[in-house]
């Protein structure tokens, strides 16, 4: 792009508008834990690979998309119920064991509302350390009662109508995201790490999968569904992987379309796809509950303003008032957090 930066809108004055970034926080530290090695450690000996490697991708993000406004959105619940009582494999191989006398039903199986995610132990107490870092920062979080980040992102797509979106994520699942109005919305997906990140709108989206432009977000919502995923328990249309999927979506339009011609026996239909369809309809009942992302969550905001904390504050050293600067260097130091902090502030003063 001439201006320098990618697929940023730009207002009728042509200046380029500034976009709202949103993180899908417990992604970015679970993939920052696995790609640098716990020698990385505070002073004390515990580990903060994770918080360093968060700490680094968002001074990256800020440095090179340059966002007006951001938040960091958080799994208030993990593994919410009413996606389980829909289907019970949801995210199932990643619950942690129960302890003996919680979290288990009289007949010794994981009662749903006490399930924890299976954390790395070396992980689980370095992210109070981000959150903490976040809120000196005066970076805005947000969450959602029973809900997961996917949702808190849903929402806060489906309320934004000024200025562009880009969600930053290393889940495909927020692919159904992504829009052209009324305002755009883009997914940055970091699945190989933010070097070799992948940005998606709903023609880059179609061209990928070889589905629909219009309506690309839901086509492949819908073709996830009929494809499945292991990785969060999801078991698909047995006999119909990603292409076959992509083509039963595109031609009938649908999933409701598609059931449909299985009803009816449509001849467009081989029949052995009619019969894998037929079989799996208890699954495909349930299956959009789960993976359909839901925009009317009941968000919940750390801080009054989403703004991003750039400014010039005397008294903050260049830095916007909302940051807390001597928190800011109390964390680096207790942490041993040294240029990473220094890095994330830079891009901070921008």
């Amino acid at each position: 792009m001439p201006d320098g930066v990618p697929h940023r809108k730009r207002d009728k004055l042509g200046a380029v508008k500034s976009s709202v970034m949103l993180l899908d926080s417990a992604g970015i530290w679970f993939r920052s834990y696995y790609a640098l090695p716990e020698s990385l450690t505070a002073p004390d000996g515990t580990p903060v690979n994770a918080v360093r490697g968060f700490c680094d991708m968002l001074a990256k993000l800020l440095t090179e998309r340059t966002p007006g406004r951001i938040v960091a959105c958080l799994d208030n619940d993990w593994r919410p119920d009413f996606r389980v009582r829909a289907l019970p494999s949801y995210k199932a191989h990643r619950v942690a064991e129960p302890a003996p006398e919680t979290g288990t039903t009289a007949d010794g199986t994981a009662g749903t509302d006490a399930s924890e995610e299976a954390v790395p132990d070396t992980l689980e107490p370095q992210v109070p350390v981000i959150l903490d870092l976040l809120a000196a920062l005066g970076i805005d979080t947000a969450e959602a009662e029973g809900h997961e980040a996917d949702d808190v992102i849903a929402t806060l797509v489906a309320r934004e109508d000024t200025d562009p979106i880009e969600v930053i994520t290393g889940d495909r699942d927020l692919f159904q995201l992504v829009r052209e109005s009324p305002t755009t919305c883009r997914v940055v997906y970091i699945g190989g790490g933010l070097a070799k990140a992948q940005d998606y709108g709903p023609v880059e989206l179609a061209a990928r999968y070889e589905l629909p432009t219009e309506n690309a977000g839901r086509a492949y919502a819908e073709m996830a569904m009929l494809r499945g995923d292991p990785s969060d328990g999801l078991p698909g249309v047995a006999g119909i992987g990603e292409k076959t999927a992509a083509k039963l979506i595109t031609r009938f339009g649908s999933l409701t379309e598609l059931r449909a011609a299985v009803d009816a026996g449509d001849q467009g239909l081989t029949k052995r796809n009619r019969e894998k369809l037929s079989e799996a309809a208890d699954y495909l009942d349930a299956a959009p509950t789960v993976v359909n992302t839901v925009s009317e969550a009941p968000v919940t905001h750390s801080l009054p303003s989403d703004a991003l904390p750039r400014g010039t504050s005397p008294s903050s050293a260049g830095l916007a008032t909302a940051v807390d600067l001597d928190r800011v260097r109390g964390l680096q130091q207790e942490w041993g957090l040294g240029s990473t902090v220094d890095r994330l502030l830079d891009a901070l003063r921008g």
